[in-house]
């Protein structure tokens, strides 16, 4: 199957059939939806449309038909569904409960790697019970964002065998639910997490041999993302490694890491094989558009680049490494 070359209300296979998103989709992202309130030293804005599962359905929107599965609260605005939509990210998974929209605000410093974390209100995503619809639950590629390691696998049980899941988590759960994540880990094909998060969760200082210990727990993948010196996927006999796209101006780098992973698995949706060649392809389209999460804020950078856009960029870019 290609890449999409459209975004928006519908989508085209490829001998060109519309295809409506209420049908499966080939992605579905599963986390927080969120608002953001964000200060750079570029900027400040409040409430912003935010979470895992925004920035990663946003972005494999771009290549696969997706949808999204989340809570919000009765303050969530008819103007975030709208870019969901625009987007062409489907919602019939998003719900949305009584009180207010999880909440997350925070600044950077100067050099735009180290944050501080004013506030985290869970709000009405402290009981989120994500609910699979019917139409998702045969859906070939599975996203799982960092949400409680339990409702991950309640999330996988729901689900009809999908060819392919990829597994985020942080530090939170890493320290108060282990065993759960453990357990988890073992049911899925890829795990994804950053360098301090792949050194916590093995106890390895080497990122080599904390992938390999990721290996070892189960999954076929370990994608550990290194920032702006980009990522790398280790497999049990192979080694994939993408620089990061130079940016010459970061305006906001919330959501990068959330972006690059749908980047990759709506890549891989699109191209319907998860191989040696498919997976390289992912991670420089990944790479590239996380890129452009981070010249923007919010999702705004991802809302108003075209196909044609990012695959002049992705083409740059693999012209970039040797």
């Amino acid at each position: 199957m290609d890449e999409r070359g459209d975004r928006g209300g519908e989508t085209e296979d490829e001998e060109g059939t519309v295809m409506d998103r209420k049908t499966t989709p080939d992605v579905v992202v599963v986390g927080s939806v969120a608002f953001d309130s964000v200060q750079t030293p570029k900027a400040a804005h409040e409430k912003l449309l935010g979470g895992s599962a925004s920035y990663t359905s946003v972005a494999s929107a771009l290549f696969a038909r997706t949808g999204v599965v989340g809570v919000v609260g009765e303050d969530f605005p008819q103007d975030y569904f709208d870019i969901f939509d625009r987007a062409g990210v489907d919602v019939q998974g998003l719900q949305r409960e009584k009180g207010k929209t999880f909440h997350w605000s925070g600044v950077y410093e100067d050099n735009m790697n180290n944050r501080r974390t004013n506030c985290t209100d869970l709000n009405v995503f402290a009981d989120f019970n994500p609910v699979i619809p019917e139409a998702y639950r045969t859906s070939p590629f599975l996203c799982l964002e960092n949400i409680a390691p339990a409702l991950q696998a309640h999330v996988l049980d729901q689900m009809q065998k999908p060819k392919f899941t990829v597994l985020d988590t942080m530090d939170l759960w890493i320290n108060t639910t282990r065993e759960d994540l453990m357990n988890v880990i073992a049911r899925v094909d890829m795990l994804t997490v950053n360098e301090h998060e792949a050194r916590h969760l093995t106890g390895k200082g080497s990122l080599l041999k904390a992938a390999k210990k990721i290996l070892d727990m189960g999954p076929t993948y370990a994608l550990i993302k290194k920032g702006e010196h980009g990522a790398f996927l280790m497999s049990k006999d192979d080694i994939l490694i993408v620089p990061a796209w130079p940016l010459v101006e970061v305006v906001d780098p919330t959501g990068a890491g959330d972006t690059f992973a749908g980047g990759l698995i709506g890549t891989l949706a699109a191209l319907g094989e998860v191989t040696r060649d498919n997976l390289h392809r992912a991670l420089v389209n990944g790479t590239v558009t996380a890129a452009y999460t981070c010249e923007a804020f919010s999702v705004d950078g991802l809302r108003h680049i075209t196909r044609a856009q990012l695959d002049e960029r992705a083409e740059a870019f693999r012209r970039m490494m040797p």
